[in-house]
């Protein structure tokens, strides 16, 4: 059988970086690797992301997210199916930050994906500098999250002081213990990633996972959505000063993660940002496209902001569909 793994975690967390470290270690021992990105939204950023991964051994896959829960839940066994076929020793998904997880145990259970997969581990990434004002919404995504973890990684430990780590890790255990009834602290995993080898991640890899009731919330409509410019013409420096802008401007909404390309003097760049950070580095390839993922967004201010239009139709998704 298929082992599948699913990365998870909330907007920004660092989930993708993390797979191209998790996957290029089963690329070394030689297994053949198939990664599923289910994205939030109709344009998928981070198979870009992780397109320096693909080859002979490694095939990426994706699932947009701007359809409701019961097309993306028929999409998502559709591509398990196909993948099956594949002959992979191992299937990551990485779902949006703001997945329900009980689709993808839900999933697993029918047939015949159920003959095909077995369940490998559960891992949920938690950014160190996690934004500790979450709505309740985004908190109950979070504990949903965190009930099922074999293991909890904190990202970037190494970019705060201790007290902010220290302050996060407590926050996410007692999220855990009052949502989930559930005592984590004995999954989390707090060290840089640079410093993990091949035993800490084959560990990871057999982490497993916690199957355990957590409490409910139903979202409002439009309470997320994913904003998108496509053929801009940002700048180094234009596109800092607007999305400092977007982070700090409380009439854009909560806006949580931005990420995309750019090119600028004929080269490609890659931007992510987050509310604590943003990153800006050289890309061999790229796509005209910026994408602003938030909570309770207003489209037309953020329109305002930019002289750039966005495409018509421009979703406003419910995250139980993704």
């Amino acid at each position: 059988m298929i082992k599948i793994d699913l990365i998870t975690g909330f907007l920004g967390s660092g989930k993708t970086t993390f797979i191209k470290k998790y996957a290029a270690h089963f690329l070394r021992k030689g297994q053949r690797i198939g990664i599923l990105e289910n994205d939030f939204g109709a344009v998928n950023v981070d198979r870009m992301l992780l397109q320096e991964l693909q080859g002979e051994n490694c095939d990426i896959e994706t699932i947009a997210g701007a359809c409701d829960a019961d097309c993306h839940k028929r999409r998502f066994k559709t591509k398990l199916i196909a993948m099956a076929m594949v002959g992979y020793d191992r299937v990551i998904v990485e779902p949006s930050g703001i997945y329900d997880t009980d689709e993808f145990f839900d999933t697993l259970r029918e047939d015949p994906i159920e003959r095909w997969y077995e369940m490998g581990t559960v891992l949920t990434i938690v950014d160190s500098g996690l934004d500790l004002s979450l709505s309740e919404g985004s908190k109950y995504l979070l504990a949903s999250q965190l009930a099922n973890a074999g293991a909890v990684i904190l990202s970037r430990t190494q970019l705060y002081p201790e007290s902010t780590v220290s302050q996060t890790t407590e926050f996410i255990k007692s999220l855990s213990s009052k949502l989930c009834s559930r005592d984590i602290t004995n999954c989390i995993l707090c060290r840089p990633w640079d410093e993990m080898t091949d035993s800490d991640l084959d560990a990871l890899s057999q982490k497993g996972c916690f199957r355990n009731d957590h409490v409910k919330h139903l979202l409002p409509d439009r309470s997320f959505q994913s904003l998108y410019f496509m053929h801009n013409t940002f700048t180094s420096a234009s596109l800092k000063n607007f999305i400092h802008t977007l982070f700090t401007d409380p009439s854009c909404g909560k806006v949580y993660r931005i990420k995309g390309y750019f090119q600028e003097n004929s080269l490609w760049y890659e931007c992510n940002a987050d509310h604590t950070s943003l990153n800006i580095t050289p890309a061999p390839t790229g796509q005209d496209i910026l994408v602003i993922i938030g909570e309770s967004l207003n489209p037309d201010y953020v329109r305002g902001l930019c002289p750039l239009k966005l495409p018509q139709g421009t979703p406003s998704l419910d995250p139980a569909s993704l």
